[in-house]
């Protein structure tokens, strides 16, 4: 993966990207976090908060915005977070 192109600006994920930054995730989302554009930066700080790192998150936690919001989104939308885990 390239994460910037030719002239210096993030460029967007493929799958194949997607997939090496984000695990084994069903191909829907897949589609959706390249329809939303995302580049590496805002997929790595997405699932980063998905799987609960905190680190990354920074003394503020402020809320996440743009597309990190949207992919935060699309990779937890069918996630039960009241549920047990083992």
């Amino acid at each position: 993966m390239n994460s910037e192109d030719h002239t210096g600006v993030a460029a967007t994920l493929g799958r194949s990207d997607i997939l090496r930054i984000a695990g084994n995730i069903e191909d829907s989302k897949v589609a959706a976090i390249e329809r939303a554009g995302a580049t590496a930066a805002d997929l790595e700080t997405a699932a980063a908060w998905a799987s609960g790192l905190t680190g990354v998150m920074g003394e503020e936690r402020r809320p996440l915005a743009g597309v990190v919001a949207q992919v935060y989104d699309i990779l937890t939308a069918d996630e039960d977070f009241g549920e047990d885990r083992d």
